[in-house]
Order: structure tokens, then sequence, then C-alpha cells
């Protein structure tokens, strides 16, 4: 094996996603055919499912599909929902790490009215200083053309995550309760662009309650990925702060966090867990048992376990729980954080449930650089310290709010999954799933769930030879 990085990951960029590799000839397609079973065989967590003798000439993406244990709802509801494959392995280590191509802000699509065949994306946030930003794109605006043409259900996936490099962006406002287009245009060209996911902190005092508050979009703990630190400092100075501040409640929003590194997911939870130090177990790993007894062998039993740190800014002991903004893109590290915490205190979950994503995968690349392809298969099942990992289907929230059409800036008070927080903390909010806040328009999903690099919880391995 070569090269590889473990991760979580909760991605739904399933093989499909991936244009099939078809200049290749059947003894091209058969070298890199077998060097992904060789791989998958020894570290697929279904390996003893994967097919006697699968056919080695189809192309790449399409041969690992055809070994998957995929999932089917009826046949397969344990099966894989999200390993994956890329042609470059080199653009999926960068993704790993927070970098991409992009306009600089994510949205939601919906049906522009029901039994519509019309689409609409709102933006949900815009990335400072990225191109979405300098064209005055903001959270909440809502685009309902793209280079003239309106959008639908047949054009979206075309017009909004095609290969073109410049967009112009035809915007629609709320009128009268409807949706009405404008004759504003924003143009943004698209850049490479590095996303900091420490997006936002605030701390607010209401009577006694001094509430922190981070917007935190993915779990990365530094731009190169795994070799640095940068922004998981970020994160330590933030609770530094919030410590320093007596922060007695903290709601943490993940609600667009698809996932992050390992080593950000334990950091982030050893600095808000109650009573947490470097002897507690965060969560612990199962692997197949073809690599289980290697592993062991090689690295001890303390390579499945995760624990946490001791860290001097962690203002665990001033809470007593810990709020969790939440939708259906919150997943993998961010559930990750859900589950390892409830064994030590209250987690108390307000959105949407959760995307359900409980079980791990490592980046697999050939370091010999013969095989540019990189893949993503799932290695293993993740659980807390109390044994538990039930949530393949998600956490449904302890109170549920959906996300509005019409959005206030994250931050402010008046948005709808903060605003619930801060009434569950003074006493003045509703104490069970209410859906409390609707949303009229039917969701077709989001720009999150193509974002590779934020979908992971990446733990490197390092001189792993297996």
């Amino acid at each position: 094996m070569a090269g590889f990085v473990l991760t979580l990951s909760s991605c739904n960029k399933k093989v499909d996603d991936v244009s099939p590799q078809t200049t290749g000839t059947s003894s091209e397609n058969s070298t890199i055919d077998n060097w992904i079973l060789e791989n998958m065989r020894q570290v697929y967590y279904w390996n003893d499912k994967i097919p006697a003798n699968p056919d080695t000439t189809l192309a790449p993406s399409d041969f690992f599909d055809s070994i998957l244990y995929s999932f089917d709802a009826t046949l397969r509801p344990d099966g894989d929902r999200f390993s994956w494959i890329e042609e470059n392995a080199t653009d999926l280590t960068a993704e790993l790490s927070g970098q991409t191509k992009t306009t600089g802000m994510e949205f939601t699509l919906y049906l522009r009215t029901s039994g519509s065949t019309d689409v609409i994306a709102q933006v949900l946030y815009v990335l400072p200083n990225s191109p979405a930003e300098q064209a005055g794109l903001k959270r909440g605006d809502i685009i309902s053309k793209v280079n003239g043409q309106s959008l639908s259900t047949t054009n979206y996936e075309s017009l909004l995550f095609g290969d073109a490099t410049t967009y112009a962006f035809g915007i629609a406002q709320v009128s009268n309760q409807a949706l009405v287009d404008t004759d504003v245009t924003k143009t943004v060209t698209t850049a490479v662009y590095q996303e900091n996911p420490v997006f936002l902190d605030s701390v607010y005092t209401i009577g006694s309650k001094t509430i922190g508050y981070l917007v935190y979009n993915q779990f990365v703990p530094a731009p190169n990925g795994s070799n640095g630190t940068e922004y998981d400092n970020q994160v330590d100075a933030i609770f530094s702060k919030f410590k320093a501040q007596g922060v007695n409640e903290l709601v943490l929003d993940l609600r667009y966090n698809p996932g992050g590194y390992t080593s950000s997911s334990a950091n982030l939870a050893s600095l808000i867990g109650k009573g947490v130090d470097a002897s507690k177990l965060y969560f612990r790993e199962e692997w197949n048992a073809t690599i289980t007894p290697e592993l062991q062998k090689e690295y001890g039993s303390d390579f499945f376990l995760q624990k946490f740190s001791t860290k001097a800014q962690n203002i665990g002991g001033n809470l007593s729980r810990v709020f969790v903004l939440t939708t259906d893109w919150t997943a993998s590290a961010s559930e990750l954080i859900i589950n390892g915490l409830r064994p030590y205190m209250t987690v108390t979950t307000i959105g949407t449930t959760t995307h359900g994503k409980n079980v791990g995968s490592i980046t697999i690349t050939d370091d010999t650089g013969k095989i540019k392809w990189g893949m993503q298969p799932i290695v293993f099942k993740s659980f807390n310290s109390l044994g538990q990992s039930d949530y393949a289907t998600g956490f449904t929230p302890s109170v549920e709010v959906e996300e509005p059409i019409t959005l206030y800036p994250l931050g402010d008070t008046r948005d709808a999954l903060l605003n619930a927080a801060i009434g569950q903390i003074t006493g003045t909010g509703a104490s069970s799933r209410l859906g409390a806040t609707q949303n009229p328009l039917k969701a077709l999903g989001s720009s999150i769930q193509r974002k590779a690099g934020g979908s992971q919880m990446v733990r490197p391995l390092k001189n792993l030879n297996l």
C-alpha cells in the first residue's frame, strides 16, 4: 500500500460523480484496477463482500464502483454510501485541505414553487475576500439565473456545477411573499481559494449568561492540511478569549460543516468537554478482520483510539452543556463531536437532522507516481467512549428549526437557529421539537454536498507501511 491518510469521510461524492476514464486501454485499466483491488482487499471495511473475480478491464471508476458493497435500502441497509475515487490524486489531496477552485460561496437549491421545475439557489455564506464577496454577493441572496438562463431541474447541474470559470448570477428577491426576478446581475470569476474553516466567533451577554458562539465550517488544522496547526491555533485562541470573558454557555455552529481532520475534531472537543483530558477516550475505530491484527501488531491498541488532549484553554469547567446547530450537511467529524462529547456532558442539537456518517475512510495514492488516481474507501466504523455508534441515519434535533427563506447574517441573534439556541439558554424558547421555523420551499440539495475537502475527518498516518 502506498501513501495514504486516514480520514472520516461524509462526502456524498459517489463514484458516479467522477468522469470515467474512457481513453485508457484494457492493459492500462488492468494495471490501475489491480492496484485498486489489492488495496481494497486489504483495507476496505466490507472487504469480505468484494467479488471474487471482478472485471479488471473496466475503466477504473467503473471498476471501483463494481467492487463496492453499495448501499441499498432494502438489500444492503448497512452498505457503503460514501466511498469514492478521483482520477487526479493531487486534486483529491488539495481538496482534503480545503483548497478548491471556487466562486467562494455555498448555497442551497430549492424548487421555486411547489410542483414547478424552476429552481433557485440561495446563498448560505460567502468566504472573505473571495470572488463572490468581491462581486457583492452575501448570505441570503437568491440566484434565479446563470449566464442569462433561468435555473431549472434540467439545467442547474450544468449551469452551476459545470466547467465555466465566469458566472453572471441573476438575482431575485422576495416581494409580497413571492419570488420576483430583478435586473441585478453579479458577475463572478472562479479562483483557487484556500478556505479558513474558522468563519466567525462572538460573545453575547444576556443577563447572567455569557454565551460563546463559534461558526466552524470545516475540520482542517492548517492551509496545507495535516502539516501544520494554524487553524487549530486560531480555535485555541478563540477559546482562550471565551475563557477570559467568563463564557458559561456555548453555541457551536456546525450547520455547514461536513467534516474534517480527526486531529482538529479532537482539538475542538478537548476545548469543550467537561472533565476531559489526555487520559479520556474521545472515540475508537473498528477496522476489518484482515487488517486489524496487522495494525495491532505494528502499532499497538492505541492505534484504534483517539484520546482527548489536555488543553489550558478548555472551558468545560464553566459548562454543563453545549448547543450544536445542525442541518443535513452536518456530517462526519461534526457528528463525531456530538457523539464524542455526549458521554461527558449534555449535547443539545438545534436545527434539522444531521447527515448520518459513523464510518471512516482513508486516502490512498500511489507514491511511485505511476498511477495518478486517488481513492477514498470506507475502512472503519467509529464508536464513542460508551461504545455508541447508532447515528447512521443522523442525529434528530432536540429542537427542530429549519432555515427560513429570509436569512439574517451569521452571528445576528435574529438568525433562526442561533435565536433558538439563545432561547434555550435563557429559558424563553421551546423545550422540544416543535418545528418552530418552516421553509415553504422544497430543497433539492446544496453545494456543500460537493465539497470533497470539507467532507473529511482526516488523521494522518505517518510512516505506515502495510
